[in-house]
């Protein structure tokens, strides 16, 4: 597997503007059972630091931009997510770290699972020891 997996969706539209569907197991690979977005990020207050054990996400920042740190324990690697017809896939025990936030960033998450405390691992050492 990649230590990058970069989706692209199909746009939709016209002079009036454009659309993206977002639909599981078309162009989302996996059931879509939570989805947040944050808004009104401070560039320098980076967010994240953590992995999870089960979860898969698909990232996507729908206005402005920002970076994300993606860390398998063996290569770590910076994408900068600036378009919103594109997503960046984290699958489980990739440690991610966002920042670096444009004051009109807009990131939102569509995750396979609920919420769940216990699926994630928040300390870096506890990650690399899980690999």
């Amino acid at each position: 597997m990649s230590l990058i997996n970069m989706i692209e969706f199909n746009v939709l539209g016209d002079e009036r503007g454009h659309l993206i569907a977002l639909e599981q197991h078309k162009n989302i690979p996996f059931d879509i059972k939570r989805v947040y977005y944050i808004y009104g990020l401070e560039q320098e207050r980076p967010r994240g630091f953590h992995a999870h054990k089960a979860l898969r996400q698909l990232a996507v920042c729908i206005s402005g931009s920002c970076e994300i740190l993606i860390d398998d324990g063996a290569q770590k690697k910076v994408v900068t997510l600036e378009r919103p017809m594109q997503g960046l896939l984290i699958e489980p025990m990739q440690w991610h770290v966002m920042s670096n936030f444009s004051s009109d960033c807009i990131f939102m998450v569509l995750a396979s699972e609920h919420y769940d405390e216990s699926d994630y691992i928040r300390n870096y050492e506890e990650f690399l020891r899980a690999l």
